[in-house]
């Protein structure tokens, strides 16, 4: 079921209303589901119906991304604000310590949420914030340049490109190591929710220093990597791990930096693992 929900979340000029688009299906323990940058919460279809069987699924687009508005003027796109931001989200959905699994700038925010303990349990895929500069630039100058390209191909010829296996490569074989896999549908509407993600320069302008280096003790984390990861390379897997020695860190073979869709049964089965 799709909905949206509005709640307040603190700002140096006082309380501001912030409202967000998600979908909930399923029935068990909670889990919040969330999306990286320039993405939306559809990244999660490949592997929604298989966590629905065990699990209470939220899956959030997050400000400024998917359908749901931009942040009110007052409040940033750092990570205190948007885990304020998800702490009220959880709140006003009455989910009490969900589990939470997060992609790429979402695996960043669902350490966070670790860290700050208002989570049951962490599965991070590809999680952001274990890159070196060198590393971050690289990564930062891919996302611009896929942004700067999408926003420039007329809506027309991204559907006649999604209607084959090429095409679909063209358009997200960055992200996808098997983007055929993709349906055109998905990517048309992902393409569309790069172009018109209201939260992506302030997001990427805020992720500029960025370096995770706490640990995250007292729940279960589990990091993913993609071995074909071609964003945030899996190399960075090895750094989360030294940051969080108690982690579980699994490789997933034949997988890029957005692994849902190219493994879901593997993926999913990671995310219940590790929140079991």
């Amino acid at each position: 079921m799709s909905a949206t929900v509005t709640f307040e979340v603190p700002s140096p000029q006082g309380q501001r209303s912030v409202t967000v688009s998600y979908a909930r299906v399923g029935s068990g323990e909670p889990l919040l589901l969330l999306h990286g940058i320039g993405h939306h919460r559809q990244a999660w279809d490949p592997v929604v119906d298989i966590l629905a069987a065990e699990r209470d699924v939220i899956a959030v687009d997050l400000p400024g991304f998917g359908v749901s508005p931009s942040l009110p003027d007052g409040l940033a796109y750092d990570l205190p604000t948007t885990n304020a931001a998800l702490g009220a989200l959880c709140e006003a959905l009455d989910l009490d310590r969900p589990h939470v699994a997060g992609n790429s700038l979402g695996g960043l925010l669902a350490l966070e949420l670790g860290r700050e303990k208002r989570v049951r349990s962490v599965t991070a895929l590809s999680p952001a914030g274990f890159w070196s500069q060198a590393e971050r630039r690289y990564a930062f100058g891919v996302l611009l340049a896929m942004r700067h390209s999408a926003r420039r191909l007329p809506l027309p010829l991204v559907e006649r490109l999604s209607r084959s296996a090429a095409g679909r490569a063209v358009l997200t074989s960055t992200i996808y190591a098997r983007p055929a896999r993709r349906s055109p549908e998905a990517v048309v509407a992902e393409t569309l929710a790069l172009v018109n993600a209201t939260g992506f320069t302030d997001t990427l302008r805020a992720g500029t220093d960025i370096r995770f280096s706490d640990d995250v003790p007292g729940i279960p984390v589990t990091v993913a990597w993609g071995t074909k990861d071609r964003l945030l390379l899996p190399r960075q897997g090895v750094r989360a791990k030294g940051v969080i020695p108690k982690a579980r860190l699994i490789r997933l073979p034949g997988c890029g930096h957005v692994p849902m869709n190219d493994d879901p049964a593997l993926v999913a089965r990671v995310i219940l693992d590790g929140s079991r």
